[in-house]
């Protein structure tokens, strides 16, 4: 697993605590330090799921918000604590991240991977369902750019000779 997928997951299993007992911002950084600790004790560096954390928190109302409009037929209260952090997590890297850094289809497709691993078996879809609307209402930002892997690919297609 890489470090930022598992930062991602401690970063959920952090959030989903938080949510659980109460919302209750000062014990954030507990959680963090737990979950680091107990899941993740060979990382490198531990910023990258500090920042999703503090920063799923910092925009929680906004976040809420957006969630509440995108799934208008449930109501916060009736998502699973599972999947409202990951969706809220999700959320927060596809609004609040640099695309550089994070393009929104990998935020996307990150958070999916988070919600079949740890959600229900209609966890997966409901998270798709759910970003794939946010991303459509922000106007699908970089849809049609590549992957490193793709561009990689179509470069070595041109570059082979071809065959008569």
């Amino acid at each position: 697993m890489g470090s930022r997928h598992l930062s991602r997951s401690i970063a959920m299993q952090t959030l989903y605590e938080w949510d659980f007992h109460g919302k209750q911002n000062d014990k954030l950084l507990g959680f963090l330090e737990k979950n680091l600790k107990e899941f993740a004790p060979g990382i490198e560096s531990n910023e990258f799921a500090k920042k999703l954390a503090n920063g799923v928190v910092e925009n929680l109302e906004g976040i809420d918000n957006i969630i509440t409009k995108a799934a208008p037929q449930w109501t916060l209260e009736q998502i699973s604590y599972t999947d409202r952090s990951v969706l809220r997590l999700g959320i927060y890297e596809l609004l609040y991240s640099n695309y550089d850094e994070v393009p929104p289809k990998v935020a996307i497709n990150e958070a999916i991977e988070l919600a079949k691993t740890f959600g229900g078996p209609a966890s997966g879809k409901f998270v798709n369902g759910v970003l794939g609307t946010i991303y459509r209402e922000m106007g699908e930002p970089r849809k049609d750019e590549k992957s490193k892997a793709q561009q990689a690919e179509e470069e070595s297609k041109q570059e082979e000779p071809k065959k008569d």
